[in-house]
């Protein structure tokens, strides 16, 4: 298949130079989508959008979904009294895309709020920061690294869409009722074959780190149940606590607001889920082999929203609330501009292309389906009274 040779021997001699000759699925993982040189988000290999891509998001369909956006960070600036600067942090901003759509909107409509906005990027793809920082160049936007922001420095939002769901997760399978880890090695019978590049194969071993059963525990996910068959198999996104901890460490006051697809960990763990939820994206299309097109196709997991809500209470973060997307922008007003679409004259093909893109969004079978979490820190309680509009469902 379409792997990068040189990813695939970079990760083979890691895992020669490992103790046991093997790593965990989370390794693997990182170094197929983040390794510095080789890496899907490291190369010129990532492709986001229509054509020729693998994928796309929602700020690829149309300018609403960041417009709308804009609106919930304009109200959150409101409840905190106007601060200045106001901090809005993007984590993972793809082709920044969704940047432009709210910085131009706030340029626009609210330029009080647009003069008090500190807008931030953290993205770890060298080659998507190149491309957002020549698509934002007529705007005063910074690029940092998480770690490089101070604590309790930030008032405002962090915020990321469709950014969990692309953290290394550790892989495991129940065996006999047993809790054990799915692991990495280099394939023993590739020498047959003649393969131009190493191959890989899983092995099964004992958990690597107790914070496996630790998060289950967080969950409250009880494995051995008799619902759950042997072989079932799932993942478990550490990288997640380790990120929402950072953040919480940093935003003095404020609001988190993760847009991601993903479950309850009840739903994500259902008995009848028994492959877990992992994803490659390929040319617009989906499969659950990773160990194909190395290097050249984007490895997800769905996200546990469960487990980022208690997390974050840990954290000190306080649960505002979990909404799906659709309902969302519904909120914050796409059924009055998919309403308007009957009174604007334009081409019949541009009114149909604009309101197939606005129905996307809130399709429940897809983007709609989304979750929406916020969270947030340092909120008095006339502050916390106050409901997010994007919470707030017409009765």
């Amino acid at each position: 298949m379409d792997s990068n040779p040189a990813l695939c021997a970079a990760i083979a001699n890691h895992i020669t130079n490992t103790p046991q000759q093997r790593i965990t699925f989370a390794e693997f993982m990182d170094l197929a989508l983040y390794h510095p040189e080789y890496g899907y988000y490291s190369s010129d290999a990532v492709k986001i959008g229509f054509k020729d891509s693998d994928f796309f998001t929602s700020p690829n369909l149309c300018s609403d979904f960041g417009e709308l956006l804009a609106e919930q960070f304009l109200q959150m600036w409101e409840i905190l009294g106007k601060p200045v600067p106001f901090s809005l942090v993007e984590m993972g901003a793809g082709q920044g895309l969704l940047a432009l759509h709210i910085l131009k909107y706030h340029q626009l409509h609210y330029p009080d709020f647009f003069t008090a906005l500190e807008y931030i990027i953290v993205e770890k793809s060298p080659i998507l920061r190149q491309e957002q920082q020549q698509r934002l160049q007529d705007f005063p936007v910074r690029w940092c690294n998480l770690e490089e922001i101070p604590p309790n420095a930030i008032a405002g939002c962090f915020f990321s869409n469709e950014l969990v769901d692309a953290f290394p997760v550790h892989q495991f399978i129940l065996e006999t009722g047993e809790l054990r880890e799915i692991y990495v090695t280099t394939d023993k019978n590739e020498k047959e074959t003649n393969a131009p590049y190493p191959s890989f194969a899983e092995v099964i071993g004992e958990p690597s780190t107790p914070q496996l059963a630790e998060y289950l525990d967080l969950v409250e996910m009880n494995f051995t149940q008799s619902a759950y068959p042997d072989g079932y198999r799932s993942e478990i996104n550490l990288a997640a606590l380790d990120w929402l901890s950072i953040v919480a460490d940093r935003l003095q006051r404020g609001y988190v607001l993760t847009i991601d697809y993903g479950y309850p960990a009840s739903r994500y763990y259902n008995p009848r889920r028994s492959q877990g939820t992992l994803q490659c994206y390929y040319h617009h299309r989906f499969h659950d082999n990773p160990y194909i097109n190395i290097g050249r196709q984007d490895i997800t997991a769905h996200v546990d929203f469960t487990a980022l809500e208690r997390w974050g209470q840990k954290c000190n973060l306080k649960n505002v609330g979990f909404i799906q997307q659709g309902l969302f922008l519904m909120a914050l007003g796409l059924g009055d501009r998919i309403a308007a679409l009957s009174y604007q004259k334009q081409p019949l093909l541009e009114l149909l292309q604009r309101r197939d893109a606005l129905h996307q969004l809130i399709d429940p079978t897809g983007l709609g389906g989304f979750g929406v979490l916020i969270q947030s820190k340092g909120l008095d309680n006339t502050e916390i009274s106050q409901s997010l509009k994007g919470l707030t469902l017409p009765e």
